[in-house]
């Protein structure tokens, strides 16, 4: 694993279980660890520094995500996420978050733009340091903040539940690529519309930016990101 990799030691301190599960999914929805591949409790436990038993609970969690299956005797199989997984994902998300940007707009407050600034630069930040696990915690952050705008917590609840399924398995070879790039500099972008009261072209931003699942993270060129997958 590189330095930036989110397997690594863990402080006693934390809630070993949740530092656990939060790392290896963030390895998972980035592409570090492909699908197909078979880990074991007693590695992991060894990557990370800790007991297994945190670990086994952590893995238990992630299959009941559908992150991971159990092998026999063996740990546990990282799952692959077909196209129409992913397509239905990202349908459900444009339903719910673009819409919900015609409300940010309307009641977006200025004195809080300074603080989505510093979330849209830690994103560009981890982005060029290939940091994945800060990136996606700063990028998760920013879009369920827009959200909450809106003022509706179960909103909120769905888009998060939404992004914890969502795989990005392409991430983890977009580093140092104008494509990642790209996509982390659209936040500064869909504030300035918000800002400007912007909304039809706010709209059209975010459609685009959570069409990158099907594009860029899934390793296929967005000239036409969606054209490649089978239609209904």
């Amino acid at each position: 694993m590189n330095e930036s990799s989110p397997i690594r030691s863990i402080p006693q301190s934390s809630s070993l279980r949740a530092e656990v599960e939060r790392a290896l999914s963030v390895a998972i929805i980035s592409g570090e660890l492909v699908p197909g591949t078979v880990v074991s409790v007693p590695g992991l436990a060894a990557q990370f520094g800790v007991s297994a038993t945190p670990v086994r609970e952590a893995m238990l969690d992630l299959e009941k995500r559908g992150f991971v299956e159990s092998v026999r005797n063996k740990g546990f199989r990282i799952t692959s996420v077909g196209e129409e997984d992913l397509r239905e994902i990202v349908q459900a998300r444009r339903w719910l978050e673009v819409p919900a940007m015609r409300i940010a707009v309307e009641v977006f407050p200025k004195d809080r733009l300074p603080e989505f600034r510093e979330l849209a630069e830690q994103i560009i930040r981890a982005a060029a340091a290939a940091d994945f696990a800060a990136y996606l915690a700063a990028d998760s952050r920013f879009h369920l903040e827009l959200i909450a705008l809106t003022g509706n917590r179960r909103l909120v609840g769905l888009v998060a539940e939404l992004r914890s399924q969502t795989r990005m398995v392409g991430l983890a070879e977009l580093k140092d690529t104008r494509e990642l790039e790209r996509s982390a500099v659209e936040h500064h972008e869909l504030l300035d519309l918000l800002v400007a009261g912007d909304s039809n072209a706010a709209e059209k931003l975010l459609h685009a930016h959570i069409g990158h699942v099907l594009g860029w993270w899934a390793g296929r060129s967005e000239e036409a990101p969606e054209a490649s997958l089978p239609t209904k």
